[in-house]
């Protein structure tokens, strides 16, 4: 996990640089479309052993996998690395009230602590004027709830479906999702929604080799990701995967991002904090 952790920051890294460069939706499609290739490849070899009858619940963690990504990687390209990555791992929160909401898991004392403290933790690290928040704040923030709806539904899906279509089911629509935004972009010009909707850039130069790194270390990281789970615990494993935030922050400051301040590091402590609590939990 810790191996996927740091893979994971260096994708996030690759991605900011690509960035600046290109429309975060067509990162999103380079991150993508190497997994697809990847899962294609070994489904020829193993196929699929699966009983099946959910698409449409396998339709809605793609698409709502790929609105999630599409926002991170959106905030990657305006806001400090570690930010982005701090919002998305607020996911684990999200899923216990998710699961409670949707699956009927009962969330404890703890586990509504851990959900207030990392609420508490997302106010420090938007600071919102007011009761307002900001486009790229509300941006990360559904990055962790989408991120949570996605992960909530694969509770349910991974009863009746293979692994791998649950992956390709995210990745595949996290490369046509895109396709189809940049073509719908050529005839239309919507300047407050262009998170959504971009026109493609040419890579030239070194973009092709950001633009496979980016590819290259997100597969890694979800390969060792599921590796870890199938061998200990999920809540071990949940735990550790927060050290995606430390390192995030030391690539983000070597790519240029400011140091944190007080409230925001505060913020960061205060969602890893909730993100333990949830996990410990899990683990007990």
């Amino acid at each position: 996990m810790l191996l996927a952790s740091l893979s994971f920051a260096f994708m996030g890294g690759f991605a900011k640089e690509l960035s600046q460069s290109l429309p975060p939706l067509e990162v999103t499609f380079f991150r993508n479309v190497f997994g697809v290739i990847f899962v294609v490849v070994s489904l020829r070899k193993y196929p699929l052993r699966q009983s099946g009858g959910k698409p449409w619940l396998l339709l809605f963690r793609g698409t709502i996998g790929f609105l999630a990504l599409l926002a991170y990687f959106y905030d990657f390209a305006h806001i400090p690395l570690a930010n982005a990555v701090t919002y998305n791992k607020t996911s684990p929160i999200f899923v216990a009230i998710f699961a409670y909401l949707f699956l009927g898991e009962r969330l404890s004392r703890t586990g509504w602590l851990a959900v207030a403290i990392g609420f508490v933790g997302i106010v420090l690290i938007a600071q919102p004027s007011g009761i307002h928040f900001g486009k790229y704040d509300l941006l990360g923030i559904f990055s962790g709830i989408g991120a949570g709806l996605a992960y909530t539904s694969i509770r349910e899906l991974r009863r009746y479906y293979d692994t791998r279509a649950i992956v390709l089911s995210f990745m595949g629509v996290g490369t046509l999702g895109p396709v189809l935004l940049m073509i719908i972009s050529e005839y239309v010009t919507l300047p407050q929604w262009d998170f959504l909707f971009a026109r493609f850039v040419w890579p030239t130069g070194s973009l092709w080799l950001y633009a496979l790194a980016v590819g290259t270390f997100a597969t890694a990281s979800q390969l060792l990701m599921t590796k870890a789970y199938e061998l200990t615990q999920a809540g071990i494993v949940g735990t550790v995967s927060y050290s995606n935030i430390v390192f995030a922050l030391f690539i983000g400051l070597f790519l240029g991002d400011p140091f944190p301040d007080l409230w925001t590091g505060l913020g960061m402590v205060l969602v890893i904090g909730s993100g333990l609590m949830v996990a410990m939990r899990r683990a007990a």
